[in-house]
């Protein structure tokens, strides 16, 4: 009978190796759903739009930047791990009706874009982006909102850590993937076989721009407590908005109140 018990235990703690080795060899699979088909564009929503590329160091990233006719400022925005740029059409027309004029790019692997993606990758094409910005289009910074939601959170973060601009904003976003990887993994050592970092929460002592939390309580996929936690470790000026709906749909189920709160943000800090 013992012989057995432990036979049975042996077999399924070399099944329980196999996987962390599958967790760690392929995280980057859980981390990255890229899609390579740009379905949509702005135009078929009625936006006039260009359609760019810029240029990162070997490299190249794929773009839309997106006018609003009476602008009083830009949003850098930093999408989530899955699908690219055409699946954010409802984000860009929801800013672009906020007089808000919109800079979205996909990271390399993504899209158009070409590569693969990385950490040190997104956070490079954002400063990309940021430079385009800024260097070519000649933008003040201080008319520079930079927005990323879910993992484009922590791409934000570390891009607002090392620039100045007008705010930030950071929807449905975790604190780091190893605090939500031990979450959502907790019979693994994810601390241990985790390869990526993504520490939004370190990142925000170095902000010092005026910084607005978004997270929906509903959230299925990244905790509410991951906003709260970050709401509470931000340096003043900061604010909390809590919507409703699910990690991919809460700016749409909250759309009245998730529009005020933007529109208030953006019209206490546009110049």
């Amino acid at each position: 009978m013992i012989k057995a018990i432990a036979s049975v235990l042996g077999i399924l703690f070399f099944f329980y190796l196999v996987f962390m080795g599958y967790v760690y060899l392929f995280q980057h699979r859980m981390v990255y759903v890229p899609f390579s088909e740009v379905s949509a564009d702005p135009g078929q929503i009625g936006l006039s739009y260009q359609d760019l590329f810029i240029d990162v160091q070997d490299s190249r990233i794929h773009a839309w930047f997106v006018p609003a006719e009476n602008e009083r400022g830009i949003v850098l925005f930093c999408h989530g791990n899955a699908g690219n740029i055409s699946h954010r059409l409802q984000t860009i027309e929801l800013l672009h009706s906020l007089d808000m004029s919109v800079l979205i790019f996909d990271y390399q692997g993504y899209g158009k874009s070409p590569g693969k993606p990385s950490e040190k990758g997104t956070y490079q094409d954002a400063w990309s982006a940021w430079n385009y910005l800024v260097d070519q289009r000649k933008i003040n910074p201080e008319k520079i909102f930079i927005f990323g939601r879910s993992l484009g959170g922590a791409v934000a973060a570390d891009l607002a850590a090392q620039t100045s601009p007008a705010g930030v904003i950071l929807e449905s976003t975790f604190t780091s993937v190893k605090d939500l990887g031990s979450e959502l993994f907790f019979f693994l050592p994810v601390r241990l076989l985790s390869r990526f970092e993504y520490d939004t929460l370190s990142k925000l002592e170095h902000i010092s721009a005026p910084l607005k939390i978004i997270h929906s309580f509903d959230d299925e996929i990244i905790p509410f407590a991951h906003g709260q936690r970050l709401y509470q470790a931000a340096p003043e000026p900061k604010y909390f908005t809590r919507i409703q709906g699910g990690h991919n749909t809460g700016y749409l189920d909250s759309r009245e109140r998730y529009l005020k709160e933007l529109d208030d943000f953006f019209s206490r800090y546009s110049p």
